[in-house]
């Protein structure tokens, strides 16, 4: 729950950003951070190689074995290689900014160039020296059970960020009356700022934690000797299948990149496309993805503890887990989705603006669900790797982003926006029955409790969906929210703090939350232990 509200809190930060951002550089500006943000994300992944995460796998594994000192081996080979890593990854993209930029955008006549394109990828690239070896970091920490140094140096690092994009982009606009392009390249480079900052409190931690480490190391009594070469084989082993894991989301938007704008050039909707965009990879994306920071928080959680309880052969407690962490992925994530859908042309008219709200709030609407489906990707594919069956959570996302590939250029032409969205739906979709099918089979997992209660969900949702409806229809005589931004902000309040509280009194009383939590729902005992 820490990282999952440390996560949670980025996020949020990451999407409330987002209005005073637009309201600096317009949809143009949006789209833009767009197209230079995704190959960033991209690269990321490959710099890291999915090695953080499969350092806390790796450390985890041997804590429990009794082994700390293989654990730091790990650590400091590791940290050595990611710094590598980082360096050239920086260098790739910064060099290949211009290639990068010239795929993504065809024609030179549009709002956005590919030389604008260009100029913000190589301004966020810096950014790639330092946060893979600072990644490294917290996945040492989360390896030993500890979670604090990634939420709080998580939460510093977009807190440093969001400050520095909207301080830097508001000056080069309004006080050096500089474009669009060079705010939203320093906006980029504030990526760089964030991380600097992450790395500080990183290392506050490291100096208070290192005593008790030192002290793990002195105790113990079981010793592997392995060679570095050895070490690299079996991370690598774990870490290929996080690459890919991560990288699944910027994918589908890298996919949607290179797609879009011919897509729909060739379908005469040319005079939509970077609105569009805009709402699908970013604006959009940013408050669906909220519901998403959950799955993220538990999938990073869970990890080190289901790899303990395999590696013990402890059937109870890692059926438990996964049962568990399914379930708070559908108690959260299935009304959030849904509210959001159903709120779609306030919430985007309240953050950002109502012009073309008939496109932007029906894109929304028919995003909102796709949320529930990362959420599962990200925790499924959680699960398999602590299993060891991390080949084919590698498989299944494979597979859904050929399904992307193939089919997104045609979804484009024939539907539009919609279209993208349709695509990564199906993609995800197939990724995440295929984890499933994985789990089941190889575990001899039973979904029956997960589906019981996640019918009860649906059904809580629907009566939510419903209040959300009524409570749209009454206020609707004479409050203008399809046409005053003021009513739609009031609205959506009043939409979302009805319908939230009814559904979580329908859960309560239900004792769904009281079942899915074990009778530890957070913040709840606490709060009544104060009373």
């Amino acid at each position: 729950m820490l990282l999952s509200g440390a996560s949670f809190l980025s996020r949020f930060l990451g999407m409330i950003f987002v209005i005073p951002f637009f309201a600096i550089v317009g949809t143009t500006g949006n789209a833009l951070f767009v197209y230079a943000y995704t190959p960033y994300s991209i690269f990321i992944s490959l710099s890291t190689v999915g090695i953080p995460a499969a350092v806390s796998k790796f450390v985890s594994k041997y804590n429990a074995l009794g082994d700390y000192q293989i654990g730091m081996r790990m650590f400091r080979t590791g940290g050595v290689l990611m710094l590598a890593t980082g360096i050239v990854a920086f260098l790739v993209m910064f060099l290949s900014a211009d290639l990068i930029g010239a795929q993504q955008i065809k024609g030179e006549d549009g709002p956005i160039t590919s030389e604008d394109i260009a100029f913000v990828i190589r301004m966020v690239s810096f950014a790639l020296i330092v946060i893979p070896a600072m990644s490294i970091v917290r996945g040492f920490f989360q390896g030993n059970q500890s979670m604090g140094p990634t939420a709080i140096s998580q939460t510093i690092e977009q807190i440093v960020r969001v400050i520095a994009i909207l301080a830097g982009s508001y000056i080069i606009v309004n006080y050096f009356n500089g474009s669009i392009t060079l705010a939203v390249g320093f906006a980029a480079f504030a990526a760089l700022i964030g991380a600097l900052a992450a790395c500080l409190v990183l290392f506050w931690y490291w100096r208070k934690r290192k005593p008790f480490i030192d002290k793990q190391i002195a105790k113990q009594t079981t010793t592997h000797d392995f060679r570095t070469i050895d070490l690299f084989k079996e991370l690598f082993r774990y870490a290929g299948p996080f690459v890919l894991v991560g990288l699944a989301i910027p994918l589908y938007q890298l996919v949607d990149q290179f797609t879009f704008e011919p897509a729909m050039v060739a379908s005469g909707r040319e005079a939509l496309w970077t609105t569009e965009i805009a709402v699908i990879n970013n604006l959009g994306h940013k408050i669906i993805i909220i519901p998403m920071t959950i799955a993220t928080g538990l999938s990073m959680a869970m990890l080190p503890a289901l790899t303990n309880a395999f590696t013990q052969n402890d059937q109870t407690t890692y059926t438990r887990l996964i049962n568990q962490a399914l379930q708070v992925i559908m108690v959260f994530v299935i009304p959030a989705a849904a509210g959001i859908a159903i709120l779609s042309d306030e919430i985007f008219g309240s953050l950002f603006t109502l012009e073309d709200i008939d496109i932007t709030g029906s894109l929304m609407a028919w995003y909102a669900p796709v949320a529930l489906l990362f959420g599962l990707i990200t925790v499924t594919a959680g699960m398999l790797q602590g299993v060891d069956q991390q080949n084919y959570a590698v498989i299944s996302l494979l597979g859904g982003l050929l399904v992307k590939i193939l089919f997104n250029s045609q979804f484009i032409h024939l539907f539009g926006g919609k279209g993208a969205i349709l695509g990564t739906a199906l993609a995800a979709g197939i990724a995440v029955c295929l984890n499933l099918a994985r789990l089941k089979r190889s575990l001899d997992f039973s979904f029956k409790q997960t589906m019981k209660r996640t019918m009860l969900i649906l059904i809580f949702t629907g009566m939510m969906c419903f209040v959300i409806a009524v409570l749209k229809f009454a206020f609707g005589f004479f409050l203008p929210f399809e046409e005053e931004r003021w009513a739609t902000i009031i609205m959506l309040l009043i939409g979302v703090s009805g319908g939230g509280l009814f559904y979580l009194f329908l859960a309560y009383k239900s004792t769904l939350l009281n079942h899915i939590f074990n009778g530890n729902i957070p913040g709840l005992n606490r709060l009544k232990h104060k009373k």
